[in-house]
């Protein structure tokens, strides 16, 4: 149980204990020699005033407290060096393992993330972390130096006094014992209180992120139903916790205190007796306080150290998850082949049977209605999930063999749902390309007829955006994605809904860069405005998960289907206006 525990707190590096622990218990040591100098000076004066007639050796007092003195000096470095060994690679440790479980996070696919609520993963990372941390700095190293002590304790003092040794570690392994065979529930209770932490975090960033809808609707304070809930969830496990293993805890500790209770009524029968001296009855009181202070506080954050373990648990089995598969390179070039793909979430299908070629070099637009799968078919050709029946091919190699990081090399995406991050304008355009010049940038940023826009910014190209480009437009954000697309310049072009924000101004001169885009590579459209599009090389028209129609804007429109519907529709949409 510890040993698992202590892989759980250290996220698999037990190794790396090995010198905080080992300083710890060089530290405990150190600080048990000057009370063993305090008991041979009890000693020294008891012979003194025993009635023997031993004259007091004053010239081995002095030398005791000198020696006592220069121990200090040893004292400080022991407990500096301890300090410094816990808390360095504790943090370290700690750092470490945020940057790899957000590198891991980033190889995972899409599908088990999006599974996960976002508040979670937050929690792991800060949290979790946190706790981890916590762990190895101030409670792990103290806690296995603290159980170490007491063997090496009893071992030595059994020499002196046997008797006086088995009377003060007589209820160590009881009180072990209970925390022990309850450790079933105090893992039950830690893994609730966590889980009401993580909704009542992932409660209150939907409540940040929907602000404007809440205030829109009303809905502030009470009326917020379930960041409510979450926080009394929270409140009522908090409680539970407490309530439950705090006496748990205090039984074990009493138990523990009644080891100095049994040796003070063992020494007092020998003293009696006259089988023990009072300098050994003394020295064993100071030994017992130095050996059980450590333990008892061992013990009282036990319960604390198996919290801590359960998120080290959390963050290993994230670790854990098997990485998205592939090692060859990608392609530079080659059509994208679907052959009898299906896909689909919680075992609910979205693609059924798609069989399809999208030819390099050429502009192949995906429409049809809302939930028809046309994202999802734009994220599968990005391989932001596997199909589940099927295989994709790029340059006719199966995307599954090749590494997901050089295949997105090969892959410049617009999302529907931009996202900037909060940094400037020329960096959010440079994710496209790090080493970019600033000319580069700008002629990205002319391409995507976002450069006008941002020269009469305050700081131009050095303006800070906001988090997530809330400083900006729909439309502004959209085209400074779409500059970052273009300086990219990777073969494979995926525009999803890429002109949906725009005004029809910058919808035409952003058809104009695209166009100047497609040669020699694939680019992949989603549209709902079917004008955009209507010069594609190819359309594909989805229904239900299934191809219905496929071919270029004349032939669907001679075939009057679904296609030439939506056309219609959206031709007679053009003369909508709102009656007053």
């Amino acid at each position: 149980m510890i040993t698992k525990a202590i892989k759980h707190i250290t996220i698999g590096q037990t190794k790396r204990l090995y010198k905080p622990v080992g300083y710890t218990m060089l530290a405990n040591f150190i600080n048990i020699v000057p009370f063993c100098l305090s008991i041979e000076v009890i000693n020294t004066l008891f012979k003194a005033f025993d009635g023997t007639g031993t004259p007091l050796n004053i010239s081995k007092l002095w030398g005791l407290i000198v020696i006592m003195f220069v121990y200090i000096i040893f004292m400080i470095f022991g407990e500096k060096k301890s300090y410094n060994a816990n808390f360095r690679e504790a943090y370290n440790i700690s750092a470490e393992g945020r940057i790899a479980l957000a590198e891991h996070l980033r190889k995972l696919s899409l599908g088990f993330l999006y599974k996960k609520d976002s508040g979670e993963l937050s929690s792991m990372l800060i949290t979790d972390f946190a706790m981890t941390e916590q762990g190895m700095s101030h409670h792990l190293p103290q806690l296995l130096g603290a159980l170490v002590m007491p063997i090496f304790a009893f071992l030595g003092l059994l020499f002196v006094d046997w008797q006086m040794s088995i009377a003060m570690f007589l209820s160590l392994p009881i009180s072990f014992l209970i925390l022990i065979f309850t450790s079933s529930i105090q893992k039950k209770l830690g893994q609730t209180q966590i889980l009401a932490k993580i909704r009542a975090s992932s409660r209150m960033e939907e409540y940040l992120q929907g602000i404007r809808v809440i205030k829109a609707y009303n809905m502030t304070g009470i009326k917020f139903i379930r960041l409510q809930e979450a926080f009394n969830d929270l409140k009522r496990a908090n409680i539970k916790t407490e309530a439950l293993i705090g006496p748990i805890v205090m039984l074990s500790v009493t138990l523990l205190r009644m080891g100095l209770t049994l040796m003070i009524l063992c020494g007092t029968y020998l003293l009696i007796g006259g089988k023990l001296s009072v300098a050994i009855f003394v020295m064993f009181l100071i030994v017992g306080s130095r050996v059980f202070d450590p333990l008892t506080l061992a013990l009282i954050n036990l319960a604390e150290f198996r919290y801590y373990s359960i998120a080290g648990e959390r963050i290993l089995n994230l670790l854990n998850e098997p990485e998205m598969s592939g090692t060859q390179d990608a392609p530079e070039q080659g059509d994208i082949i679907f052959r009898n793909v299906s896909f689909g979430y919680n075992d609910k299908y979205i693609l059924h049977d798609i069989s399809v070629t999208m030819k390099q070099g050429s502009l192949t637009a995906i429409v049809g209605p809302s939930g028809s799968g046309k994202s999802t078919l734009m994220k599968l050709c990005a391989r932001f999930y596997d199909p589940d029946k099927g295989v994709i091919l790029l340059g006719n190699k199966n995307i599954r063999e090749i590494d997901p990081e050089k295949l997105m090399q090969r892959i410049s995406m617009v999302f529907q749902d931009v996202y900037l991050f909060q940094d400037t304008i020329k960096n959010n355009i440079r994710f496209g390309k790090e080493n970019a010049t600033d000319n580069e940038i700008i002629e990205a940023a002319k391409k995507a007829q976002c450069h006008d826009f941002i020269i009469h910014l305050p700081q131009g190209y050095d303006t800070m955006i906001g988090e997530g480009g809330c400083t900006l437009s729909g439309g502004e954000k959209q085209r400074i994605s779409i500059a970052r697309a273009i300086l990219k310049d990777a073969p494979v072009i995926l525009l999803d809904e890429a002109t949906a924000s725009l005004d029809p101004e910058n919808e035409v001169e952003i058809q104009y860069a695209i166009n100047s885009l497609i040669q020699g590579r694939t680019v992949i459209v989603i549209a709902h405005k079917l004008k955009t599009i209507s010069d594609a090389d190819k359309i594909i028209v989805l229904d239900g998960g299934n191809i219905i129609e496929q071919g270029t804007h004349e032939q669907l429109l001679k075939d009057e289907g679904l296609y030439a519907h939506l056309w219609d529709i959206q031709e007679k949409s053009c003369n909508w206006k709102v009656n007053v």
